[in-house]
């Protein structure tokens, strides 16, 4: 079950590039795909050039490609994070409003989406850690996380204080109820199906480890085929 990093080779913890480049591995051929603010556009940079993924952006861009460097940069090319990118042959832009019909008119196979918790049952928390000096900003993370046919999640596994990000019941204010089919992070990958987690594979920690320190059961064996 223990496996190494894609690409790094090294056991674990995976670091941020390492979980992009499992997401991009496992996404199928030709399947449109938001890729959320922060780390999960990190995904677009390790998708091969024949991977046929049109990447989608709800700031109103199709076949989005990696993220702009150097004399690529144009300032008014970005992606919804305001991250200068690229475009592939074949792109187009369109108005906010049609974006977001894309969006919750369930066109998109796939959404990445980084999280504060998600829960056994597939809540996703991401908008707000109900600390009284954050700033809310759920953005369109609630229409894609309804509103795709699949919800990859992108996170560290633990806090910077140890808590789990994967728990039973989410803390925070929630984004969606039961939408969450599979969380990547930094020390496993996680199915969330309706009979419990279901580990993928783990990265430098094995699976009773693993649940001891999340809390959870956890369950193993054959994995599903990739989404």
């Amino acid at each position: 079950m223990t496996q190494t990093s894609p690409t790094t080779g090294v056991q674990g913890p995976l670091g941020k590039h390492d979980i992009a480049a499992l997401i991009a591995r496992d996404i199928p051929h030709g399947a449109f795909v938001n890729l959320g603010i922060g780390q999960p556009t990190l995904v677009a940079d390790h998708l091969s050039p024949g991977s046929g993924v049109v990447l989608h952006t709800e700031n109103g861009m199709l076949n989005m490609g990696p993220a702009a460097s150097a004399d690529q940069v144009d300032p008014d090319l970005t992606n919804a994070g305001k991250v200068p990118v690229t475009e592939l042959p074949g792109a187009a832009y369109f108005h906010h409003a049609d974006s977001f019909a894309m969006m919750r008119g369930g066109h998109l196979d796939i959404c990445v989406l980084g999280a504060f918790q998600v829960s056994a049952r597939g809540d996703l928390a991401n908008w707000h850690t109900g600390a009284a000096d954050a700033i809310p900003a759920v953005g369109g993370a609630m229409d894609l996380a309804i509103g795709a046919k699949k919800v990859f999640v992108m996170m560290t596994l633990f806090t910077r204080d140890g808590a789990p990000k994967l728990v039973s019941e989410c803390g925070y204010p929630l984004t969606g109820l039961a939408c969450v089919d599979r969380v990547y992070t930094d020390l496993a990958v996680f199915d969330i199906t309706p009979d419990g987690i279901r580990v993928r594979q783990t990265f430098g920690i094995d699976v009773p480890e693993l649940s001891a320190r999340l809390g959870l059961p956890l369950q193993t064996g054959a994995p599903e085929q990739a989404a």
